[in-house]
């Protein structure tokens, strides 16, 4: 037998606290809280944010920095697509306002909290808790840096192909085609006549000729699904031997994988270095792993000078 669950017609106006059904200790995210307080994780983020923060008293007080960086985490343990989701998720699950320190009557931050935050602290106070991040998963094992991999994807940029202006003529991408149409003889009322005019046009797409006045930074390519739309190309280098991520970055869309893929090698072998400790020009990595979009022979030379193991060898 089982009894049917049914909504209670009027709700408790006042519920003890003893009474509040309460998350479990054993869950991934209290574990992840023993491991942040394991190292003092909370207080060497608000010591490294604290400039970023008006100290002066006046006005609305900040929300804590380490609360939005547990926001940023859960989103990523949990494979979250957004800004939004995130702060709904948050704001849905016991186990993770416990995590974050909010009791069951606060409420947690909204989404739009996330844009304030990112341009208050700026890339070098990021810069500065990656590393320490880094210190982390090294005194827990978990950065070997010994074996590393490479390797770039395709996002999808806040920003419509339709809003393309010519960079010389300031003209809309589809009256500067119909003027292209009528200069060639075909009526620009003719939107059938027009658009085969336009597929069959060459150069066309061009990121010299082309650009999103509202992310000039995004770039015209292909996605994953092979449709054409304005596109950033985020890059990671990760330790082979335990998955950490050692190097982040996001390129513009149109950018060769193997451009400089030497400097940023090395770049992650400078942030390894960092977190154990070591001087910057100390050589730890022995292999690096990319597909062939990053093999290009001036860049394995650059590696070669060095003194990089097995850098002459063709990348896997």
């Amino acid at each position: 037998m089982f009894t049917e669950k049914k909504k209670a017609a009027q709700p408790e106006f006042w519920i003890a606290a003893d009474q509040v059904v309460s998350s479990a200790n054993s869950g991934f995210f209290a574990k992840l809280e023993e491991t942040l307080e394991s190292f003092g994780f909370a207080a060497k983020v608000r010591a490294l944010c604290a400039p970023a923060y008006n100290k002066s008293g006046v006005g609305r007080p900040g929300i804590d920095p380490v609360v939005y960086l547990k926001m940023i985490m859960v989103g990523f343990f949990e494979d979250l697509p957004s800004e939004r989701a995130i702060a709904a998720r948050c704001a849905d699950s016991m186990s993770i306002r416990a995590f974050l320190k909010y009791e069951l009557h606060e409420s947690t931050p909204e989404h739009s909290s996330f844009t304030v935050i990112r341009q208050r602290l700026g890339l070098e106070i990021y810069e500065r808790i990656f590393r320490l991040t880094l210190q982390a998963l090294r005194e827990h094992g978990l950065l070997r840096g010994k074996n590393l991999g490479i390797d770039s994807s395709v996002i999808e940029a806040n920003a419509s192909l339709r809003a393309l202006v010519h960079r010389n003529t300031e003209e809309q991408y589809w009256d500067y085609v119909k003027r292209l149409a009528a200069e060639s003889g075909i009526d620009p009322d003719d939107a059938a006549a027009v658009r085969k005019f336009d597929r069959h046009r060459p150069g066309k797409g061009s990121n010299q000729e082309w650009v999103n006045p509202y992310d000039p930074d995004a770039k015209i390519g292909r996605t994953k699904d092979g449709a054409t739309d304005m596109i950033y190309k985020p890059e990671a280098v990760v330790d082979l031997d335990t998955g950490a991520i050692v190097q982040a970055q996001v390129h513009p869309g149109d950018q060769a994988d193997h451009k400089e893929m030497a400097t940023r090698v090395l770049e992650a072998q400078q942030n390894i270095n960092q977190a154990a400790g070591e001087e910057l020009d100390v050589l730890t990595v022995k292999t690096v792993t990319s597909d062939k979009g990053y093999y290009a022979v001036d860049e394995l030379q650059a590696l070669q000078q060095e003194d990089y193991p097995n850098s002459d060898r063709r990348p896997d």
